[in-house]
């Protein structure tokens, strides 16, 4: 089949019926690069394995930033992670920062299991603790001007909302913002919290702001769209018909 000539996780994908791919797409956060392509690869192949602490699966690796795999901890697990070059070209990117690097990646680990693999809500409650723990962790040390900040606050924001602790995720989004007001993921965040709540007007206001300062941003328009989409459903279902009254009933 056509198919065949991509790799096994992604053949899955590509495999499911149309109507199946959102379920997928939605569990994966707002800022991984494999929201839109390996989403149903992840769950597929994180299934079917036994997953333990610090335990480098190859799927969990996949759905990481590359850098990751030269990070502390991973070099030493990951195929070709003790790359020298590719070591020294990082850390010449990100500073001495990326010496903690690998806190955020254990962090993305354990938010990737609490998302795909926990069948419980305690182990997923675990994972989540856990991700927001490694994700303060690099927020800590990490100094104001780090390119990466907006992103691990995000994430930390995600975890956090997604543990029943909105306040405190809401504020980590918020911080997200102040430091890089056009960057769109903690809109998108802000604005699928509200969107899952019921507050679909604040919702659509999260992303007409992220909008004003990012109008490019792909993922603020379909979040959108979608929302006028179920809105103008909403509009045009028909109403219910109503028994007319005995005052008016035929005689």
């Amino acid at each position: 089949m056509w198919y065949k000539q991509f790799p096994v996780n992604l053949r899955f994908y590509l495999r499911l019926k149309p109507t199946m791919k959102p379920v997928f797409q939605r569990r994966i956060s707002v800022t991984s690069p494999f929201r839109e392509i390996f989403a149903a690869a992840a769950l597929a192949l994180l299934a079917s394995m036994h997953v333990e602490a610090q335990t480098f699966e190859q799927s969990l690796v996949y759905m990481l930033p590359v850098y990751c795999k030269y990070t502390q901890i991973f070099r030493d697990r990951v195929s070709g992670g003790n790359n020298r070059a590719e070591i020294e070209r990082w850390t010449t990117s990100m500073g001495a920062t990326f010496n903690h690097m690998h806190h955020y990646c254990l962090g993305l680990m354990a938010s990737n299991r609490a998302a795909f693999f926990s069948n419980t809500r305690e182990d997923r409650i675990h994972n989540l603790s856990n991700s927001v723990e490694e994700f303060e962790y690099v927020i800590e040390r990490a100094p104001p001007d780090f390119a990466l900040l907006p992103e691990i606050l995000t994430k930390k924001g995600e975890s956090l909302i997604r543990l029943d602790r909105a306040g405190e995720g809401v504020l980590s989004l918020q911080r997200a913002i102040k430091i890089k007001a056009d960057y769109w993921a903690p809109y998108a965040a802000m604005s699928d919290y509200y969107k899952e709540t019921g507050q679909l007007a604040k919702a659509r206001e999260w992303l007409q702001k992220g909008l004003s300062v990012a109008p490019n941003a792909n993922g603020l328009t379909r979040r959108l769209a979608e929302l006028d989409g179920a809105k103008d459903k909403r509009k045009n279902a028909p109403k219910p018909a109503t028994k007319p009254s005995a005052a008016s009933s035929p005689q």
